[in-house]
């Protein structure tokens, strides 16, 4: 089978291995959609978790073709998405149902082979059936999965003003959700004009290309969805005094963020991040099947495993015209 292969850093290779076969309590998936997500581009750039060469593709969904001894949930024939993170259920965080900071963490594309090759195994545990949802779609679960841990974090009251930095397909997932939760006016940041189309064809009640077109001091929750330092340290100005900022976009590691600790004090501001998520696969792929959550619209491009590099240099050169990039192994 064919497989996408991260060296090192800036080094990505189209190679050919076996199959692999599925052993007790896992199940083998031949992968029909691979969302390239911007984990994905730190890793291929060098600066995020995980070792190399690494299989990346956490993002993904297909048809269930094998399964090992003692798999009770499915068989082959079975429409599956996949939760990355693969926790040991018995650790310390586990037990006290923090398995996102599980002490013995694996991750699907990380870690461990992931979706953006032909097929790959999974533990049982980390397939959810998604029925009838078109694979591309369901693809979506595991970031989705990971806004509804974020949004549930911000505690988002009814009729409360949001703002989302960042419009991008996370930043638009976030939008999504934080109207669900009952924010009443959302604003989003985005300068890319493609992107800022799209939040307003997703809903957003006000797009603003800049910080300074923000308001000061006005919104009960700020959403960074950039990971780009200059915007995180900026997020303060715009909480009201009491308000939240959620720090949810994944920055490159070992770059420091600079906030005024007198602002965060005399604001009284709630200041938090999220990391991945804690058991929120199956409200994602509720979501998703029941329409509420809209991710069609999110997706510009589909491309076959031998085009990953156009595939991330679509993502880093920022073209307007690029929001999810799919790579599908087997089209």
């Amino acid at each position: 089978m064919e497989s996408i292969v991260i060296r090192k850093p800036k080094d990505v290779r189209l190679a050919e291995r076996d199959i692999p076969q599925p052993g007790a309590g896992e199940v083998l998936i031949k992968v029909m959609a691979s969302g390239i997500c911007g984990t994905d581009i730190h890793i291929f750039n060098g600066e995020y978790l995980g070792a190399y060469p690494v299989i990346p593709g956490h993002e993904f969904s297909g048809v269930v073709t094998a399964a090992g001894d003692s798999v009770k949930r499915f068989k082959p024939g079975d429409r599956v998405a996949v939760e990355p993170n693969i926790a040991c259920d018995n650790c310390l965080h586990c037990l006290n149902n923090r398995q996102n900071f599980c002490l013995n963490w694996q991750a699907v594309g990380v870690t461990l082979p992931g979706g953006m090759e032909q097929y790959v195994t999974v533990p049982e545990k980390a397939a959810f059936d998604i029925g009838g949802l078109p694979f591309e779609q369901a693809a979506f679960m595991e970031p989705l999965s990971c806004v509804i841990h974020g949004v549930e974090r911000a505690q988002i009251a009814l009729a409360g003003r949001v703002a989302v930095l960042g419009a991008g397909p996370i930043g638009n997932l976030l939008m999504q959700m934080a109207r669900l939760q009952g924010a009443s006016q959302i604003t989003m940041l985005e300068n890319n004009p493609g992107r800022a189309a799209l939040a307003r064809q997703m809903g957003a009640d006000r797009v603003a290309e800049r910080l300074d077109d923000l308001e000061i001091d006005a919104y009960d929750v700020i959403i960074d969805a950039t990971g780009v330092i200059p915007v995180m340290n900026r997020s303060i100005d715009f909480a009201r005094n009491g308000g939240t900022v959620l720090l949810f976009g994944v920055p490159a590691s070992g770059k420091n963020v600079e906030f005024e600790a007198f602002k965060i004090f005399h604001k009284g501001l709630k200041l938090m991040s999220s990391y991945t998520s804690v058991r929120n696969s199956f409200q994602a792929i509720a979501l998703l099947q029941t329409g509420q959550v809209k991710v069609a619209p999110l997706i510009s491009h589909r491309l076959p495993l031998g085009e990953i590099a156009k595939a991330f240099e679509l993502i880093e050169n920022h073209d307007p015209l690029v929001k999810k990039v799919m790579i599908l192994p087997n089209p």
